[in-house]
């Protein structure tokens, strides 16, 4: 579905474009055109590829998607992959832009995500004297709105992360549903850092080595996305070591609620254990035993059990056993 096909000349919205001139623009040198599509088929793109005379590798790429973060050369022009996130409750939406980037047009192609560019249109529409560098600072613009929707994504997980910290030492908390909170925050970190890590090896080729002749004059700009994108791969990375801290500590506080269970039971058997020996020795049955005769033998007994458990009982409560 075509979400809007706009032409601009020196910095400035020139006119809509229909997409059956959208060759005749392409071909003009004083002027580029601004494409976006969203979860475009192949009759729309086979369409593209006629009037941008779009590379085929790239089509095919645009068309199967679930490809990995690029950039791609292809002659004069680019073909680039980023990966979109959104927060969908807990849980994390990803979906993908496609963007082919020429001397003389940008055309997007969006899938699997809600949010859109519309902003990042208005944004270039307020800077003329930046958006007359041309696609190339469109390139960018789209780059980086993409990496700054990252930033909010990984917030949220960091807050998360933090609330499951104060669960773990809450009293009456559930280890297990911890740990499984745990798992699925380091599945999530996972997911972003696969769309992270690749774009920061693509996005270096766009300020240094050799310059893609789009990129002229925008390296700086460039160079500003691959620091965002830097930044936050280190926040990953520390958010991911922290989960994995964080699993540790709660494997321990498992075993040592359980030592804390076995000290309980291994208290309350040595209670039980004296008197069920002394029972036991009187339960023997022989006819010359102590206190057998005596009046005062079974209250006796019964007195020396007490005893001895009040003693255990006292010293259980002091070394916190019980």
């Amino acid at each position: 579905m075509r979400v809007s096909c706009v032409v601009y000349k020196d910095g400035k919205r020139l006119s809509q474009c229909a997409t059956e001139q959208i060759g005749e623009f392409v071909r003009r040198s004083d002027c580029f055109v601004w494409v976006a599509l969203l979860d475009a088929d192949a009759n729309e793109l086979a369409q593209m590829q006629a009037q941008f005379d779009l590379h085929p590798l790239a089509v095919e790429d645009a068309h199967h998607g679930h490809q990995r973060p690029k950039i791609e050369e292809y002659g004069d022009s680019l073909f680039v992959v980023l990966k979109m996130i959104e927060m969908v409750g807990e849980e994390l939406r990803v979906g993908e832009v496609d963007i082919f980037a020429g001397p003389n047009y940008v055309l997007s192609v969006r899938s699997g995500v809600e949010k859109g560019f519309h902003d990042v249109r208005q944004r270039a529409e307020r800077e003329p004297e930046l958006l007359g560098h041309g696609t190339g600072y469109v390139l960018y613009a789209l780059m980086d709105a993409v990496v700054d929707r990252y930033f909010p994504v990984i917030d949220e997980l960091e807050s998360e992360l933090e609330r499951i910290e104060e669960r773990i030492f809450a009293e009456g908390s559930s280890a297990r549903a911890s740990i499984e909170a745990l798992y699925s925050l380091k599945q999530r970190l996972m997911t972003l850092k696969h769309a992270i890590a690749p774009t920061i090896e693509a996005v270096s080729k766009l300020f240094s080595g050799r310059v893609p002749p789009i990129a002229h004059n925008m390296q700086d700009y460039y160079r500003d996305v691959y620091d965002h994108l830097v930044r936050l791969n280190q926040t990953l990375d520390s958010l991911r070591e922290m989960v994995v801290t964080a699993i540790s500590v709660n494997l321990s506080m498992i075993t040592l609620q359980e030592g804390e269970t076995v000290k309980r039971l291994a208290a309350y058997a040595a209670l039980v254990a004296v008197p069920t020996m002394i029972a036991g020795i009187y339960g023997m049955n022989f006819q010359h035993m102590p206190e057998l005769d005596s009046a005062f033998g079974y209250p006796i007994v019964l007195g020396i059990m007490a005893s001895l458990d009040g003693y255990l009982f006292w010293r259980f409560r002091k070394a916190r056993w019980l």
